[in-house]
């Protein structure tokens, strides 16, 4: 039993501690009995997408976006190949930035992104910056809950049709018509400030603003890019639960705090 997470360019893209993503699901493999290989790539490294089961792309400047997106290009061919066969993909704030079209300065220069998703950036005038809450789409809140499904832990599932964190930034994203956000923003800015929608979801990749890390604060998510993981690699649906009292405590706590402000 083994799943193997790539982690991309962890030494220019590790904003608020975006790295806690990959030790959070890790962590929660181990927990589950399943053996885990990070392999860490950067500029220049090999990579093999084919091997991998799930990949993380975290959060970094324009600056570090702009030095990366020529050596990502040159793997995008693979990328790609990969998403559309159900690899399990997460990319946060310039990582989830660079999966689209163009990110345009405000200089209105356009840096060219991976062209993966029908997706673009501009950047705005101020930056977006809060606790954010989310009300997850009903897509993925169905394959959420279906992850509790006929458990003793469905009543504390229901308490997780949320996603929290924290964003912070300038970018303002806006997705095409064939894609789906994760969900409606309640508290903060989201995606661009405008239309209530964080984050963007296709196929098995996810992609949001949320920084903090993500995953520790919705263990409900994690959960969810291993079971889709593991179901890619060993044809598994189900993956055996875990006992998420405290996480669950916590993640109310935060909304509980800082509530709505629609």
């Amino acid at each position: 039993m083994k799943l193997t997470i790539y982690h991309l360019y962890p030494d220019l893209l590790d904003l608020y501690g975006d790295r806690g993503n990959v030790l959070a699901l890790a962590a929660r493999c181990r927990w589950r009995g399943i053996e885990v290989d990070i392999r860490r790539a950067s500029l220049g490294d090999p990579i093999d997408f084919s091997a991998a089961d799930i990949v993380f792309l975290g959060g970094g400047s324009d600056r570090e976006q702009s030095i990366l997106v020529e050596d990502l290009s040159s793997r995008g061919t693979d990328l790609r190949d990969g998403i559309e066969d159900g690899l399990v993909l997460l990319t946060i704030c310039g990582g989830y930035q660079l999966l689209g079209q163009y990110y345009q300065t405000g200089e209105g220069k356009k840096i060219p992104g991976l062209g993966i998703l029908d997706l673009y950036t501009v950047a705005g005038n101020k930056r977006l910056i809060g606790n954010v809450i989310i009300e997850l789409e009903p897509e993925l809140k169905k394959n959420v809950l279906d992850s509790y499904a006929s458990s003793v832990e469905e009543e504390s599932a229901q308490k997780l049709n949320t996603l929290v964190g924290f964003e912070n930034h300038s970018g303002k994203t806006y997705l095409g018509s064939n894609l789906r956000p994760l969900g409606k923003v309640l508290r903060g800015y989201g995606n661009n400030g405008e239309d209530d929608e964080e984050g963007v979801r296709y196929k098995n990749v996810f992609g949001t603003y949320l920084h903090g890390p993500f995953l520790p604060k919705n263990p409900h998510i994690a959960d969810l890019l291993i079971r889709l993981a593991w179901e890619r690699r060993e044809n598994v649906s189900t993956v055996s639960l875990l006992g998420d009292n405290m996480e669950i405590v916590a993640h109310q706590a935060i909304i509980s705090r800082f509530g709505s402000n629609r």
